[in-house]
C-alpha cells in the first residue's frame, strides 16, 4: 500500500512539473492576491488531479482507445481553455488593498480561498486534455492493480500534487516580497508561455481532425 501511495505521489509531482493552467493560476492568485489565495488553487487543483488519477486507475483509458477520435477533441477544448485563460492572466493586474476591520478581513480571505479553491479544481476539469494524461499514465502504471492499491495510488497522487503546488505558491509569494511591483511580469511572462501551450495544444488537436 505504501509503495502505491509513494508512487502515486512521484507521479503526481512530476506531472505538476509542465507549464499549466493550475501552475499560472498559483503563481498568479500570490502575485495578484496573497498567499491563502494560492494555497487555496493548490488545493483545488490537487483534488482535481486527483480524482482525474482515479478515473485512470478506474480504467478509463480503454474507452478512449476505442474511440479515437476522442482525444482530439479534448486537446482542441484545452487549447482553447488555456489560450483564454492566458491571455486573461497577462492582462490581469494586482488587486490593490483597501482598509477593513478585521472582521471584514477575515470575511474577504475566506472568499478569496472559496473563490481560489474553486478556480484549481475548474481549471482542471476545463482542461480536458489533462484526463488524457492521467489515464495514459496512471492507467498504464495501475493496470490490474487491486482497489484498495489503486486507491492508495490515487491518494499519493492527490498528495503529490499538492505538494508540487503548494511550493510554486510560497515560491510565488517569496518572489513577490522580493520583487515587488516588478512581480506582475513574472504573471505576464507565465500568461504568455501559458498562451503558447494552449495554442500547440490547439493546433495538435485541429491537425488531428485536418491533417
Amino acid at each position: 500500500m505504501l509503495t502505491y501511495f509513494l508512487i502515486g505521489a512521484i507521479i503526481g509531482i512530476l506531472t505538476g512539473v509542465p507549464i499549466g493552467p493550475a501552475n499560472v493560476a498559483v503563481i498568479d492568485s500570490a502575485y495578484r492576491h496573497n498567499l491563502l489565495r494560492a494555497l487555496a488553487v493548490a488545493f483545488g487543483a490537487a483534488l482535481g488531479d486527483c480524482l482525474y488519477a482515479g478515473l485512470g486507475v478506474l480504467g478509463v483509458g480503454p474507452l478512449l482507445v476505442r474511440n479515437p477520435s476522442v482525444p482530439p477533441v479534448l486537446y482542441t477544448v484545452s487549447g482553447a481553455v488555456l489560450t483564454v485563460y492566458g491571455i486573461i492572466t497577462v492582462r490581469s493586474q494586482p488587486v490593490k488593498a483597501v482598509p477593513t476591520t478585521r472582521k471584514k478581513e477575515l470575511a474577504t480571505d475566506s472568499q478569496h480561498m472559496l473563490a481560489g479553491f474553486a478556480l484549481g479544481v475548474a481549471l482542471i476539469f476545463m482542461n480536458p486534455a489533462a484526463i488524457v494524461t492521467w489515464v495514459v499514465i496512471v492507467g498504464s502504471y495501475m493496470g490490474g492493480v487491486s482497489e484498495l492499491e489503486g486507491l492508495s495510488a490515487t491518494l499519493g497522487v492527490g498528495a503529490g500534487s499538492l505538494a508540487w503546488f503548494t511550493g510554486v505558491a510560497y515560491l510565488a509569494d517569496h518572489g513577490k516580497r522580493v520583487l515587488g511591483e516588478k512581480a506582475i511580469w513574472i504573471t505576464r511572462v507565465v500568461g504568455v508561455l501559458l498562451i503558447g501551450y494552449g495554442l500547440f495544444s490547439l493546433g495538435r488537436g485541429l491537425y488531428a481532425f485536418f491533417g
